[in-house]
């Protein structure tokens, strides 16, 4: 089913006939959010089409701008209001620790880009239920949103702002808007959403090699930027020991300063006081079986690097607090110039990967777009976007020509369909010590990330933890691979004990953990329970107090986690188990296995231990 309306707008025409220039408006009929109003108020010769269609119980809207000749294109929106029934809550990819309120519509308002978040939102209600999911297959261009509630009526409100940035010149544009309206499980909207929208764009995200997936150790919060190879290999010993697969040597390498701040950045080369012999280092992290990744912020050339002069008139804007000019990516020399900073760098000192960092620095300043004043000139790529897109492809094809499968980590916010690309690991934004927001981040990444592999925020806890306290930050996050950034040796070897027999538990059931069908629930409240499962198992984490855990069809064993603070779980068993294992958070089996029966069941788990049960 499709209905089209086609709209001219007549300022192309107006040296022939003298016309006035007209905005183009249309309202197209939807089964999910009733009445779609495109509009533009830019009096131009832009003329759109726009059709909505049917497609597997959802919606379509596709939208196609030309013009008679190259121009900016028009700010237009896309918008629409509906009754609030059964709507409380809006889940959006940049949520982190804090709730989902429905926030009034003067202050709901959401930003994405090709490095920055993506176009994807659900409105929920509180029974794990999907209402609205709204997603553009905009990836690259920063769109604005503005989703909530307007208090007179108690109306949604949704509104979708495209070309609110400077854009190069186009003759035509097109893109597409899924509504999805279906009442199914929230998280499963979310998922296909983003599928979706890989699809509808179509983009092809980065090979993930085995390694992507294994545990690993980062070396920022707890050596900062006072890194130095000796201490490197020594932690790399212990972590290896413990099983642990790949270090990422973080800010630090590059400089001798210590202010925390990227002054030095842009020159990469090494401080022979802190690594006299790269190369020689890395061999022998190597032969301690460990991957080896470095650190790079891409876009900053710092003031006080050997390079800024070089460079100077060609970035994007300056960045005084970061001590930092960000690059401009359209000038071919600068593109040429990072992707060889990494090739070199890879061949040389035989690295194994790459952290990619602040990739969504890429964007222009309060001054705006520094190219408009000279007419572009000497850049070979008008767009940002596609600019940042041509460099990003180009530095993922070349350094896999030397190395098929390295590794490419980039931290939440750049973690759209465009940025999947690019890398194979997606990690969640900073959050020290702070578990709650490690588990809200990892679970919204895995919904959002297809095959790419999700990792934690790098855990880090106090000595002074309980070893069932210091557990709990690895449950948090235990669907998504875990990074450590503690240092090994000084912790309690109760906290080595811990680490070890998590770490083992997580490669035993990586597949259900990372790979199984994910079903976080109640996302409002903080997802309380998040299950895993697989074809040969079920494995739910438990994250509150007094929740009731219900353990689902009694076809395959069952493992429910004790994350909370609590001595014991409320279950509901769907048959009563032949067999009961209760584990402690060091790995212990516990002699007594109690005794539970079909229906409901309070039973005795121990703080960040879990009760498997056998069918």
């Amino acid at each position: 089913m499709k209905n089209a309306i086609t709209f001219w707008s007549m300022a192309g025409l107006m040296a022939l006939t003298a016309i006035p220039a007209h905005a183009f408006e249309t309202t197209l009929t939807t089964r999910s959010a009733g009445n779609v109003t495109i509009k533009s108020e830019k009096e131009d010769a832009w003329k759109l089409q726009a059709t909505v269609e049917e497609q597997n119980g959802k919606e379509i809207i596709n939208l196609k701008l030309s013009a008679p000749s190259p121009m900016a294109p028009p700010r237009f929106q896309v918008s629409f209001q509906m009754p609030q029934k059964d709507t409380y809550h809006l889940w959006h990819a940049s949520a982190g620790a804090d709730r989902l309120p429905l926030q009034p519509d003067w202050s709901a308002s959401y930003h994405s880009s090709l490095a920055n978040l993506m176009p994807l939102y659900a409105f929920i209600n509180e029974n794990n239920g999907n209402r609205l999911t709204i997603a553009s297959d905009e990836s690259f261009r920063q769109l604005n949103a503005n989703l909530g509630l307007r208090e007179e009526g108690c109306l949604l409100i949704g509104k979708l702002d495209y070309f609110t940035q400077p854009e190069a010149p186009l003759t035509e544009y097109e893109t597409s808007i899924l509504l999805d309206a279906r009442p199914v499980f929230w998280a499963e909207s979310i998922q296909e959403g983003a599928e979706w929208m890989t699809q509808k764009a179509g983009l092809t995200p980065c090979p993930v090699p085995p390694d992507a997936y294994e545990p690993l150790y980062s070396s920022w919060y707890q050596f900062h930027q006072s890194v130095f190879d000796k201490d490197i290999e020594a932690e790399c010993q212990l972590a290896s020991q413990m099983g642990m697969k790949t270090i990422i040597v973080d800010d630090g390498w590059q400089t001798d300063d210590t202010n925390r701040g990227y002054a030095y950045c842009g020159d990469w080369q090494v401080s022979p006081r802190r690594f006299p012999n790269m190369a020689q280092h890395v061999e022998k992290v190597h032969r301690m079986g460990m991957n080896y990744m470095l650190w790079y912020s891409v876009p900053f050339m710092g003031y006080k690097s050997q390079n800024y002069q070089r460079f100077k008139g060609k970035f994007l804007r300056n960045d005084d607090g970061m001590g930092a000019s960000v690059l401009d990516p359209r000038f071919p020399e600068v593109r040429e110039y990072l992707i060889g900073v990494y090739e070199k760098a890879l061949k040389e000192w035989h690295l194994d990967g790459f952290k990619l960092d602040f990739i969504d620095s890429f964007n222009f300043g309060h001054e705006g777009d520094p190219a408009l004043k000279d007419n572009y000139a000497g850049r070979d790529i008008q767009s940002l976007p596609m600019a940042i897109d041509v460099l990003m492809k180009e530095v993922q094809k070349r350094l896999q020509a030397i190395k098929p499968d390295v590794l490419l980590e980039f931290r939440q916010a750049y973690i759209g369909p465009a940025i999947r690309q690019y890398g194979n690991m997606f990690r969640a934004a900073d959050c020290p010590g702070e578990l709650q927001a490690n588990r809200l981040r990892t679970i919204n990444l895995r919904l959002t990330s297809g095959k790419t592999a999700v990792h934690a925020d790098m855990l880090e806890w106090n000595n002074a933890e309980t070893p069932e306290s210091a557990a709990r930050n690895i449950l948090a996050c235990m669907f998504s691979v875990v990074q450590y950034s503690l240092m090994l040796r000084d912790i309690p070897n109760t906290h080595t004990q811990v680490i070890r027999h998590w770490m083992d538990f997580t490669k035993q059931h990586r597949e259900t953990l990372l790979n199984g069908t994910l079903r976080p629930y109640h996302p409002e409240a903080c997802y309380p329970i998040v299950e895993a499962e697989s074809a040969s198992e079920r494995i739910i984490g438990v994250y509150q107090d007094n929740t009731v855990v219900q353990t689902g069809k009694a076809n395959k064993p069952v493992i429910v986690v004790n994350g909370a603070l609590t001595s014991s779980l409320v279950i509901e068993a769907d048959a009563q188990p032949r067999k009961v294992k209760v584990v402690d958070v060091f790995g212990n089996v516990l002699p007594q296995s109690p005794a539970v029966k079909q229906g409901l069941n309070r039973i005795e788990v121990p703080v960040s231990g879990y009760i498997q049960l056998e069918y």
